[in-house]
Parts: structure tokens; sequence; C-alpha cells
């Protein structure tokens, strides 16, 4: 916007001679070079207060020249807040290109001077309200960047009502407005995702990219949003812009790996197989019944596929990346090599996108080589390299090695040794250890090769030599006491501690294959013993150890001296080393027996060490993600979920054939409202021929090809708002765009009729077909009513559309009274839709307006030999989920899984009734499994009896009784079998602590009146649209605990009692329907701390759909 508003100046400003010299004698001092020394500090001043002069000036020339220069300043990143009084004086300017400017400012120093923008808020309001697209989108975003939670409710509004904007670009900055509110006030969720969900429906490339970032930061897992959408996005894809790309792909690729099967099978048939199965006829079905387990891909899958792959050819390196990760994770892997060549394209880039790519290809090259074997000189190494790059096309080259070109990759890591980069030279031997490792036909050459590296004058060459020769002889080392023989000769020469550590290493393990030269270097290592680094002392002690073993007549007191040094030593790891090995290696009274085994303990066979890559383990990371990049998952990092085994419904994503044609329709008349009349009447009668063919039952691909033409031509009519370039085009997109709108709010009346159907029976679908032809003819009227006035004002054209609109309605109303209801408020539906409901709900609100007043009065009466209603009911509810006790693997065999049944205990009534499942995945029997011991040891637990036999592959299902006193605390005891003992914990939550109880809603009351004060705890929340109704509102709390429903006659209150299965306390639950979607949750219970438990559990079951 910045960009646009100053263009727009600089053609305003041509030739504006006056204005300079308006300015010119209060820039002269600013200006002149005098005193350049004072000119940082001095001038700035001055700057301020001439700046703050011009703005108060009455004269716009003087304010906008002010604003020019301070906006420069923003852009230089210079300070320009103590302006902000000055420049908050001109937000309610006239001249449009001020106001821009003005607004630019405001956005970037909003948050700092809170208390000053709140001042101009109604001002704001105004500009919501502006003709200028630009100005509405500029206060929208000023408005958001207010980040006072005082004005959230005037955010909301101004984001509902930016939504619905006839200009794409102020729908898209609603879009950004609905992510800072978001991070304001995160409570506003379930409004902001009834915005998101209404932009996700917009035609618009230009919000399409802005809206996925919004729902990506505020319910990115509410993937049921994206379903209808789905094909939209795809096809839209090539046309939004670069960064919307990004995040569309990063999106789909989510939402993809939650409804489509692998591709990955062994047995898959793809290409030709997939293609035809999107244009599949009836001969080809039949013929592919008989391949039943043939892969078939989704058409969908095929359709994100296709339509992402001419994005490889991007120029922006972000979404070639972004692609080439969903190809990765979506595509079969014979399709994934054609992402191949536009990463190595993007090596030409500069050194930053380099290191990313790099980085995902490296990940990408541990599994599958061939993909970028044909490219292997692309990662040679060039001198002009930065380290970091240098590394990573060393990593490609060692994954990308095998017996074909490893002549080739070690020929080059020959040149690659003799760098002058030291870090990038000792990789390089590293690189040659893991090819040695992982091809053993080179296995020999590479050590000899590293041997003759010992000679290096290099230090780090020969230090990194001598650790990766240690870690290749471990797997050989029978064959190699020459090059121990050779390593020793050259301790002498070797000053790096970790070399020298690994040469006494090597010496130690393999003293037996060295006898003579072994004793040599650990006398040459006692005299240097006090000077070396602390590493090579502790293998020095593992040397004299390991030779006081196995050659104790020449090195027994060499053994000794070096164990006295070490026992005075400063660093306390080599004291306690140095005790702890002569306790071990030599006997006395006190070792005990652990001195018999020195010999196994410390000459044990160890395992070769695995040279493994450093990006093995990087693909449980999505590729191009900062969480690859850092190898740790950051914050807001969003996981891949594995493939559903089954597939979801596929049905979820078709659009409805009949409706959705029938509400487009109209839009095709009146977004091309700019053409003539007459053009515009054609387009709009044959589609609504299409649509009685489409009615009739031909295929459906003539109305998708209609559909997809009207997104084109909307797209050309909001990218003729987005040019603005003269005043006639604006007006008359600004019409056409009215007339959308009166057009999506027809559409939510067919929506909501369309909910109505199965109450309305057979009849509804001809009076919806009369209607919407009626409806059709009258946005034909509209349209050419509405083209034929372009001319007219702004404020003529709102109010004929306003009452076009009107007529709209009052036709509909005709046809079909019930949407016209809805419109309006639920009171008025519950008053005048009688007939859908029976009457019995009326006689219930008068009994319960008259019976606590009448009964309250006599409560006192009521004689005491009258029993109480209170007693123990069933569950309303049992939970199907279960909870591991015992793990195979820990159990050796032996799996166990618990649940609570919800069921009164028939061993004790204060115990919770647990169902233990015990299943044995072991292939022998397992015998007498019983129940040990338990703690706390005051814990009563009612046993199953003991299972004498087990067999592989049986389970049994056996009850148990815990009395957990009221408490969550875990009931811990021991799961045991004939030789085995296993510690299992049952953890309960704090609803399965409850009895469900029944009681009238007089008892109800009468109970709740003892339990008020410090037995009450209560929370408003913000309800999830979905359990609004009284039906999902016991299902969730029902969920949470085990309480029982006691009749309300209010339809906004619902109640639940229970009882604690322990001390019998009663537990009752009250939750209040209240406006806007909220809810009051009362517990009272004199066991407050289990109310506050349940209180927290209701909380976040209720408040999430």
């Amino acid at each position: 916007m910045l960009s646009m508003s100053t263009n727009n100046l600089s053609y305003n400003d041509q030739g504006g001679t006056d204005s300079a010299v308006e300015v010119g004698q209060e820039t002269t001092p600013t200006s002149s070079n005098a005193g350049a020394g004072f000119g940082l500090f001095s001038a700035d001043f001055k700057k301020n207060d001439d700046l703050k002069e011009m703005l108060e000036s009455n004269k716009e020339s003087l304010k906008l020249e002010a604003m020019k220069r301070i906006v420069g300043l923003i852009a230089k990143g210079k300070n320009a807040s103590e302006l902000f009084p000055a420049v908050v004086k001109n937000v309610a300017s006239k001249n449009t290109e001020l106001k821009k400017l003005v607004y630019v400012y405001l956005v970037r120093y909003a948050e700092e001077q809170q208390d000053l923008a709140l001042l101009s808020i109604s001002t704001f309001q105004r500009a919501l309200k502006d003709p200028n697209q630009l100005i509405r989108a500029s206060a929208l975003r000023v408005l958001s960047s207010i980040r006072v939670l005082i004005i959230v409710p005037i955010m909301m509004l101004a984001i509902k009502e930016a939504a619905s904007d006839m200009s794409p670009y102020v729908r898209k900055t609603s879009a950004h407005a609905i992510q800072k509110l978001y991070s304001l006030d995160p409570d506003q969720k379930e409004h902001l995702i009834e915005v998101i969900e209404k932009l996700l429906k917009d035609k618009s490339t230009l919000v399409a990219g802005s809206v996925v970032m919004a729902f990506e930061e505020v319910c990115p897992d509410r993937i049921d949003l994206i379903h209808k959408n789905y094909r939209k996005l795809c096809n839209l894809l090539v046309d939004v812009e670069e960064w919307g790309q990004v995040v569309i792909i990063s999106m789909l690729t989510r939402y993809a790996r939650t409804q489509f099967t692998s591709p990955w099978k062994e047995d898959s048939v793809f290409d030709e197989h997939s293609v035809r199965a999107f244009y599949e006829s009836d001969e080809e079905k039949t013929r592919d019944e008989t391949e039943a387990k043939a892969y078939v891909m989704d058409p969908d899958h095929r359709l994100l596929l296709r339509n992402t792959k001419p994005l490889l050819q991007s120029r922006n390196t972000a979404v070639v990346m972004s692609v080439a990760q969903l190809y990765w994770h979506l595509a079969p892997k014979n399709e994934v090599s054609i992402v191949t060549k536009s990463l190595v394209r993007l090596l030409r880039s500069h050194r930053e996108v380099q290191y990313i790519v790099l980085q995902n290809i490296a990940t990408m090259s541990i599994q599958r080589k061939g993909m970028f074997e044909p490219y292997m000189k692309s990662f040679y190494v060039r001198s002009t390299d930065a380290t970091h790059i240098k590394s990573l096309k060393l990593e490609i080259l060692t994954n990308l090695a095998n017996e074909a070109n490893i002549s080739t990759i070690l020929r080059e890591f020959q040149t690659y040794v003799k760098s002058q980069d030291k870090q990038f030279a000792a990789g390089t031997i590293q690189a040659i250890g893991r090819c040695a490792t992982n091809i053993s036909e080179v296995t020999d050459t590479c050590l000899n090769g590293l041997v003759l590296l010992l000679s290096n004058r290099d230090e780090t060459v020969v230090a990194e030599s001598v650790v990766v020769i240690k870690k290749l002889l471990q797997t050989q080392p029978t064959q190699h006491s020459d090059i121990i023989k050779h390593m020793a000769k050259l301790f002498d020469n070797i000053t790096v501690p970790m070399a020298r550590a690994s040469i006494l290493w090597l010496m130690g393990e393999y003293c037996e294959r060295v006898p003579k030269i072994a004793p040599d270097v650990l006398r040459k290592m006692a005299k240097s013993f006090t000077s070396e680094e602390d590493i090579v002392k502790l293998q020095t002690v593992n040397l004299a150890a390991k030779l006081y073993l196995t050659n104790s007549k020449q090195t027994k007191l060499l053994t000794q001296y070096i164990l006295n040094l070490g026992k005075y030593d400063q660093n306390y790891d080599i004291r306690d080393r140095t005790r702890f090995i002569r306790q071990l290696i030599v006997p006395n009274d006190k070792s005990g027996a652990l001195s018999k085994y020195a010999h196994r303990i410390l000459l044990a066979p160890k395992p070769a060490p695995v040279i493994q890559s450093a990006y093995k383990d990087r693909d449980r990371y999505q590729l191009g993600t900062l969480s690859h990049t850092i190898n740790t998952k950051a914050s807001g990092y969003l996981e891949l979920s594995d493939w559903p085994a089954v597939a979801p419904d596929q049905s979820v994503r078709n659009v409805e054939v009949i409706e959705p044609v029938k509400e487009w329709a109209p839009s095709l008349g009146k977004t091309g409202k700019s053409k003539p009349a007459k053009s515009s009447d054609d387009k709009f009668y044959s589609d609504s021929g299409e649509e009685e063919e489409e009615e009739e039952g031909s295929g459906s691909s003539s109305s998708d090809d209609s559909s997809s033409s009207s997104e084109e031509s909307g797209s050309d009519a909001e990218s003729s708002v987005e040019k603005n370039s003269s005043q006639s085009s604006e007006e008359s997109d600004k019409s056409s765009s009215q007339s959308e709108k009166s057009s999506s709010e027809s559409d939510t009346e067919k929506k909501k009729r369309k909910t109505k159907k199965p109450l309305q029976k057979k009849t509804v679908k001809p009076t919806a077909k009369d209607s919407d032809s009626d409806e059709n003819r009258n946005v034909a009227k509209e349209a050419r009513s509405s083209s034929a006035e372009e001319s007219s004002s702004d404020s003529e054209s709102d109010s004929d559309t306003d009452a076009d609109s009107g007529t709209e309605h009052k036709k509909k109303t005709k046809s079909k009274a019930k949407p016209k209801v809805e419109v309006k408020s639920n009171e008025e539906v519950s008053l005048l839709n009688l007939d859908d409901f029976t009457p019995a709900p009326v006689t219930q609100l008068k009994s319960s307006v008259l019976s606590p007043s009448l009964l309250g009065d006599l409560e006192g009466l009521c004689l005491s030999n009258v029993s109480s209603t209170i007693q123990v009911s069933g569950p309303a509810f049992v939970p199907e989920k279960s909870h591991d006790l015992l793990h195979r693997m820990t159990g050796k065999g032996l799996s166990a899984q618990y649940q609570f049944p919800r069921q009164p205990c028939l061993y004790q009534p204060t115990m919770v009734s647990v169902q233990i499942s015990l299943t044995n995945t072991s292939d022998h029997p397992l015998e007498q499994i019983h129940i040990g011991d338990r703690s706390p040891t005051g814990l009563n637990i009612h046993c199953f009896n003991t299972i004498e036999c087990l067999e592989p592959e049986a389970s049994v299902t056996v009850s148990m009784g815990i009395d957990f006193n009221d408490s969550t605390q875990a009931a811990n005891f021991q799961l045991c079998t004939k030789e085995d003992h296993f510690s299992v914990s049952i953890q309960p939550a704090v609803g399965e602590l409850f009895l469900p109880i029944t009681m009238t809603e007089l008892d109800f009351h009468k109970e709740q009146g003892k339990l008020l004060g410090m037995n009450e705890s209560s929370a408003t929340i913000t309800m999830a649209a979905e359990n609004m109704t009284s039906q999902p509102i016991s299902r969730p709390v029902a969920t949470v605990a085990n309480l029982g429903v006691v009749p309300s006659g209010q339809d906004n209150v619902h109640r639940f009692a229970g009882k604690t299965a322990s001390s019998g306390a009663v537990v009752l639950v009250t939750v209040e329907l209240r406006e806007l979607s909220t809810a009051l949750i009362t517990i009272n219970t004199e066991k407050s701390v289990m109310g506050s438990m349940l209180l927290r559990d209701l909380k976040q079951a209720l408040a999430q759909a």
C-alpha cells in the first residue's frame, strides 16, 4: 500500500512549484551542509520542529510534504514517534493522498501510542465506510494495530463488515486483522472462525492466501472448513500471489495427509491408471473391477498434484520449495523425481537459499539416492562456497555414494582434503570414513588413504584421520595391527588431544596385538601425564589398567605410578576414575567380588560404531519448515499426520450439484455488469438454461465449466477494482460488487431454507425451484436497472440496491415465509414456527413459572416422614475409551488395559468399579496372574481372582473395585505372574469418582441452597457452536463426569446431579446458556477440590466442538 500511495503522490505533485516555494524557507536550515559535524544531531531537532509546524499549517500541500518526509524517515528506520500527536490530528483530512500517508504512519506507531490512537477511534470507524477501498483497508489495519482489549468488540464488528466488503483488497485486509485480533483476545476464536468460514468461500485470488493464513493461525485443526473449498483452492492456486501459494500449499499438504490413502504401496498402479480414474468411462470401470487390489488414486489427490506441478517453474524459491515438499510427502514414489530439476535450479541462487535447499536435499538423498544421482556434479564444492554450504554438499555427495560412482567421489574428496578451510577438510575425512563403512569394496582403499594422511603437516587433518581410523579399525581389527603400530610411531608428533586419546584407546583395546609397543607408549605417557589434557589423562588411566591385566610384569609399577598421579589430579573425574580403577584391578580385602570380573569389564568386546548421517532423523519433520532446518520442534509447528488406513468419505468435498449452480448463476450476470447490459443478460439466461439441464439429470461438467468461467470473470472484475484507474470504473465496480453482496445475502437465505428441508417433506422441492426461478428474474431486472443507473451518485446507488434487495425479500416471503422469519431473531422463530413443535414445552414453561414460587412458600410445611426422591440411577453415557495399564513390551508379553464401566461396585458401595482386559501377546502361556503389593498402604482394593493360565493370543476381562477415597491420587499396585512382578497404576479422572443420581428440580434447588459460598464454584465460557443445543450439552457433560440428568423447566438451563462414590457427598452441576454463545457453569459440592477440578474439565469439554 505504501508503494501505491507514494506513486499516486508523485503524480499529484508534479509541477507543484507553489508548495516547493512555501516549503523552501523552512527546509533551508536542514538541507544546508553547514556544520556537517553536527548534522546528525542538531538538524534532527529542527527537522521535527519543522515538520510539526508544517502539519499544523492550513495548507494541504505543506501537510502532504511533511507526511512524505515522515514516511521517508520511517522507511529509513528513523524514530518519528514524537510526531504522533501532530500526525493524528490530520486523520480526518478530506485529502485522500494525505489520509493514506497518515494511515501508513498510524499503522507503524498505533501500538506504541495507544492512548492517543484511542481518541481517534470514531474517525477510524467513519473511515471504514469511506468510498475509497485503500482508506477502508487502512482504517481497518490501524484499528487492528491498537492492541487494547477494550476495543475488541469494535474490531470484531469492523472485521465482520470488512469480510463482506465489495473490494477484495479490503476483504484481504480483514483476513490479516483476524490474526491480530486472535493474538490479542483468543476468547474470540469461535466468532473469528465464522468469519474465516465466510472468507474461505471467497472466489477472489487476492483473498485466498490471506484467509488460509488466518485459518492456519486460528483454527488449523478445523479441517471440516476446508472440505467444500478444497477444489476451489486447488484451481485458484496458480493465480494466487506467491506468499499465498506457499501458505495454501502447506495447508493442503496437511489436509491431504488426513483425507487420502497412502500412494506408497508396493503393488500400486500409478500414472495412467490414476488419470483414467479421473476421466473414467463405464467400459473401463468394468475392466478395473478385476484389479481390485491395485491402488487407484483419489481424483482430488490427483487434482492437487496436477495443479501444483506448474508452480515448480515459479521464480519464487519458497514456492518451488513448498511444491517440492508437497510432492515428497504426497506423491507416489515414481513421481517425486519431477521436483529434482527444480531444486537443483535453486542452487544457482544466493547462499541463504542454497543452505535451505541443500538441507532438504540432504534429507531426501538419504531415502532416495536415485533422485539426485544424475545431478551429482551440481553438488561438487566450489572454492567460493561458504563453509556451511560446503559441509552440506559434502553430506549429499556422501549420501549419493554407491559402488558405481565411489571412485569419482573419492577423487573429488582427495582434492577437498587439501582445502585451506580446516573445518571442511576435517568434514571430508569423516565423509571418507562413512563411505568406507557403507561400501565394503572400498574400505581398504579408504583406510590406506587415511593412513597416508597421518603424515600430513596439518594437525587437524591428522587428528581427524586418527579418529576416523579408530572407528574403521573396530570393524576389522585383526587385519590391521600394522596400522596401529604406525599410529604409535606418530604419537609423539600428534598434539590434538582427541587424536592422542584415540591412539591410546586403540593401544589399550588391542594391546595383545601390539605387546611390545603398548608398554612403551604407557612409559612415555607417565612422563607427560601432568601436562596432558583431561581426555588424554582418562585414556592413559584406561590403558594402564588394561595393560596391568594383560601384562602385569612389565607395567605393574608404571600403573601404580599413574594411579598415584591421578589420585591427586585437579579434575574430580580423573580422581574418581583412578579410585574406581584401583579398587577394580588391585585386589585387597575391601575390594570384594568385583575385582574377579575386572578383565570382563575392561576388555569386553565392543560393537563397532555405526557412522551415520547427521540428517538421518530429520525426516520426522515436514520438509521446508523451520523445525526441519533447526532439527527441533519450533513453536507453531503442525505435525503431518500419518496416512489413514481407510480414506474418509470423499463426498464431503462435493459442492451441491443443483443449488450452488443456481446461486452462482445470478452472480454471473452481476459480475459482468461493467459490460453492456445486453451481453450480461444473454450470459445470464444461457446459464439459467444450463441449470435446467442440470436439474433434468445431465452431466455436471458443463456446470463446472460455467462456474469456472464465472470465477474468471469475477477475478477480472476484482482486478479492475484493484486498478482504481478512474472514477467511473471505480463506481461501476462498486455497484457490481454491491449486487454481489445482495446475492450473497440471498445465498445465506437459501442455505437456511435448505436446512429446513427435512421438516417440510416432499412439497419443498417444487416450491424451492419456483421461488428460485422467480428470484432469477428479479436478479436479471436488478442487473439491468443497476447498469442503467451507473452514472448516479454513490448514495443513490446504495439506496437503489437496498430497495432492490428489499423487493427481493418480499418476493421470497410470498413463496416461502420461513427464511424471512429465521433472519430476524430466535424469539420470533419460537413464536411463529409453532406448527413445527409439539405444544408440550408450552405447558412445561407454565408449570416452571408457577411451581418455584408456590412450592418455595410451602417448603417449610413439608412433613419429616416424606421420603426424598433422590436415588442412584444408571449412567447417562459410558465412554468406550480404555487406558493402558501395562504395555506388552514392559509386561514381557502381558498386555493390560483398564476402563471405568460406571456401574455401582458389587463388592462395596464406596468403591469405584474398574474393568481390566488382560491379553497374552507372547508365544507361551502365562500362569497365576494376580495382584500383589499395593500403595499407598491403606488403599482399599478388591482384587480379582487369580487367573491360573492365560494361553497365547488369549484375552480375559476381569473386574475389581478401588476405593479412591474421593481423590484423584493414582492407585499403585503390582500386577504379578508366576515369574514376574510389574508395577502399574490406575489414575482416575475426577468425573469417574461420582455415581449418577436422579432428583426433581425442587430437590435440586433445595440441595443447591445448602451448598453456597465456599461450596460453590462457577465460570463463564464461550461455547462451541455445536454444543449450543440441549442434546450436545448433555453429551460432553456426561462424557466428562458420571452424572445423572435432572429435568429442567427452562430451555436455557441444564442440570446434572451425582454423588461421590466414597463419601456420598452431593455434586450439582448447572449449565446456563446465555447470549453470544456464552454459558455459565456452576458446581455446588462440599468437596471443593473435586468441584474445581470438575469445573476445569467441563470448561474444556464445552468450549471445544
